[in-house]
């Protein structure tokens, strides 16, 4: 495993009614759901994990805390930035963040752990 702090990653995305509080069951304004705002932080995190991983090794999440601060409207680009901020042996804590283009929507941490993909499936 080679994953640093201050590793990176941004990824982009567009509200569709798919991503709604309403469609996710988290709420009824069609805004962007909480729920779907965690799975693209989510994402955003494994995303920054993939290069520094050795064969057969991936990421599962442990914890996640993230404020959801402002609503998107269906259509609107959302940015979903994560970054390294600690690496404790195989625990990987990111700090992230999620803009859209009238600014910051979210804040919060996610923390993921590194496992051998199929001994951690063998355990099912």
């Amino acid at each position: 495993m080679t994953i640093s702090v201050g590793d990176t990653v941004t990824l982009g995305f567009t509200v569709h009614e798919e991503d709604t509080a309403i469609a996710v069951g988290s709420g009824d304004v069609p805004v962007l759901g909480t729920p779907r705002l965690v799975a693209w932080c989510e994402a955003a995190t494994v995303a920054a994990a993939t290069d520094g991983l050795g064969a057969g090794q991936t990421t599962v999440g442990t914890n996640v805390s993230i404020d959801h601060l402002a609503p998107t409207a269906v259509g609107g680009s959302v940015s979903v930035m994560a970054s390294v901020s600690a690496v404790d042996g195989r625990q990987i804590t990111y700090e992230v963040s999620a803009v859209d283009d009238n600014g910051p929507i979210g804040q919060g941490t996610v923390t993921r752990v590194v496992v051998d993909r199929e001994r951690f499936i063998s355990r099912l």
